[in-house]
């Protein structure tokens, strides 16, 4: 069992950066992608980035240039710079873990709060 523990988030200023970071504890051994997921209000939970154990990423379409993901692969962890934040950036992000292979494995964090103001 695997279990992911998120922090960092917060209320911030558009403009803004915030910086969230999680860790993964248990039996993370395994190649897998990190990374975070969102649910912003009014939408469907979409994947925001992600970082394979590689170094390959993803980034959705509304935060490349403007958010980074980072892995510690020492301390199983991921972490999520965010600049220039927007209005639009306010919902809860949930850090992620997915193993390669099968059976398929995958984890969610609790989620933390992200608040945009203007």
């Amino acid at each position: 069992q695997v279990q992911l523990a998120e922090s960092g988030g917060g209320l911030v200023q558009a403009g803004g950066s915030l910086r969230l970071s999680c860790a993964a504890s248990g039996n993370s051994y395994g190649r897998n992608v990190m990374g975070w997921y969102r649910q912003v209000p009014g939408k469907q939970h979409e994947v925001v980035a992600q970082m394979y154990d590689a170094g390959d990423t993803y980034y959705a379409d509304s935060v490349k240039g403007r958010f980074t993901v980072m892995r510690d692969n020492a301390r199983s962890a991921v972490y999520l710079q965010m600049n220039s934040l927007k209005l639009e950036d306010t919902g809860v992000y949930y850090c992620h873990i997915e193993f390669i292979g099968a059976p398929r494995r995958q984890f969610w964090g609790q989620g933390t709060q992200v608040t945009v103001s203007s």
